[in-house]
């Protein structure tokens, strides 16, 4: 698949400050850390799955194919970086993955026998509803 430690050497790492309440800790802290992973220059991807992951994440990337993830559910900035990196990782492994091509079923010749047969016992019932013509 891919080393993911040379992937991991790859990745920048930027700690901003958490939003939302909290009180003074999180003025005075940057414990949120952002991940910026550069697609087009990757050394560890060859070009099959950088193309393969720039259609899988399309709705993620950057203008300049930049993948951006953040993490800031913990109060440590170190936590918060592991929980980023094993995300991206994961991230990565799932689209990674091609989707097997699936191959139709034919459908049993008794099966379309019986589902004619049935189609034709529900039409005569309905004939036998109507009222006799009488000319």
């Amino acid at each position: 698949m891919f080393d993911e430690q040379a992937l991991i050497k790859e990745l920048k790492f930027k700690a901003i400050r958490s939003s939302g309440a909290g009180g003074q800790h999180v003025n005075k802290t940057a414990s949120k850390v952002e991940l910026i992973f550069d697609l087009q220059n990757s050394q560890v991807l060859n070009e099959a799955q950088k193309e393969l992951l720039s259609n899988q994440l399309k709705s993620r990337l950057s203008k300049e194919k930049m993948l951006i993830l953040q993490c800031g559910e913990s109060r440590s900035q170190h936590k918060n970086k592991s929980i980023i990196t094993t995300r991206f990782l994961e991230l990565l492994k799932d689209n990674l993955i091609e989707d097997k091509e699936r191959i139709p079923t034919k459908i049993p010749k008794t099966v379309i026998k019986k589902r004619l047969a049935n189609k034709k016992r529900n039409s005569e019932k309905k004939i036998n509803r109507k009222p006799p013509q009488i000319d």
